[in-house]
């Protein structure tokens, strides 16, 4: 059956809002009724774009009137990461439920964030889109069968994006950067396919700082979790090219993907690309062409799966599926929080 549509209203107006608000028109359990941004221009323009698909969109002079909106059931809320958590805590009071973008400011502050939507009877989500991929669902479902017991979690996540005017670059807005921006894709692998209960055992990493912003934009490492599976990362904005891989090495053979983060069929705005979302699967000592090339297309991109998951978590926020995905989120800020205390600080030469 067709129920109504989650009316949500979207906080900050940047790249991923757009990208998100894109595909909501394709989403029937949602529609974006609302935005507002911290410049007034910035949400009437971000109104200009998406009115022809969105056609009761309204611009909010500021976020309070936007939560206090009866127009409006949840919010997306894509602010930057300081001031995330007022502006959930906020809504979640208000009785509208909560999709956050991440990372967040530390584990305490996703505590703070979940317990306020769980007290007024709301639902929580993280803005993580590869999470939704049926590809995740089938790598954590097959995993053991495809690999053996899992070694080693391996990421590589680079954006080029060395832009100083960009929000990323201010320290007061992104405390941590890089590190946050990328490293959470690195952890949520980790929460995805070692499980929700992961206990680190040890981090060694380093990160690199912008020498004229003080941003971090680079960091590399490695973690050991108690299981005994390690994962190795290295992320940033400093690589002249986009790259998203993923490793799961198991100790019967390895899996491999270049897309993980946002495939390339469906996950990247813009992209109209031929190339299947699939996975790479190889055990033994064989060259390339013996290599098995497991395809896992989705009639829907990733981030519409998302919006679906979020109307769903809405429409029984009490249910046991509300509650995983605080763990998830919890899971990962906190291990993103444990390796960040132990990375030595490089100055950018």
């Amino acid at each position: 059956h067709m129920t109504t549509p989650l009316r949500i209203g979207i906080i900050g107006t940047g790249f991923i809002a757009d990208v998100v608000a894109g595909h909501m028109p394709r989403t029937p359990s949602v529609r974006l009724t609302a935005v507002a941004s911290r410049r007034p221009q910035a949400a009437e323009s971000f109104v200009e774009r998406h009115q022809a698909s969105a056609h009761d969109l309204r611009a909010y002079a500021t976020w309070h009137e936007l939560v206090a909106s009866s127009a409006v059931d949840a919010v997306y809320v894509a602010t930057p990461t300081a001031v995330r958590e007022e502006i959930c805590v906020s809504a979640a009071k208000r009785g509208k439920h909560v999709l956050a973008e991440k990372p967040f400011v530390s584990s305490a502050s996703v505590a703070t964030i979940t317990q306020a939507c769980h007290e007024h009877g709301v639902a929580f989500l993280d803005a993580t889109h590869f999470t939704h991929h049926p590809r995740t669902a089938m790598l954590k479902a097959e995993l053991a069968t495809r690999i053996g017991a899992l070694q080693t979690i391996a990421t590589t996540f680079f954006v080029p994006s060395m832009d100083r005017t960009n929000i990323r670059f201010n320290p007061a807005r992104e405390p941590t950067g890089a590190f946050g921006d990328m490293v959470w894709y690195a952890m949520r692998a980790i929460v995805e396919y070692a499980g929700v209960d992961v206990v680190l055992a040890s981090a060694h990493g380093c990160a690199e700082r912008d020498a004229v912003s003080g941003a971090v934009v680079r960091s590399a490492g490695v973690l050991r979790l108690t299981s005994g599976c390690m994962s190795t990362w290295d992320a940033g904005y400093t690589v002249g090219t986009s790259v998203q891989d993923l490793s799961l090495l198991g100790d019967r053979g390895i899996i491999q993907c270049d897309d993980f983060v946002l495939d390339w069929a469906r996950g990247f705005p813009g992209m109209v690309d031929e190339h299947a979302t699939e996975f790479v699967q190889r055990a033994g000592i064989i060259g390339p062409s013996s290599y098995a090339h497991v395809a896992t297309p989705t009639a829907h991109a990733p981030v519409s799966l998302m919006l679906d998951h979020f109307a769903a978590l809405a429409a029984a926020p009490g249910s046991a599926a509300n509650q995983e995905s605080v763990v998830r989120t919890l899971a990962t800020q906190r291990l993103l929080d444990d390796v960040w205390r132990e990375l030595h600080f490089v100055e950018d030469r």
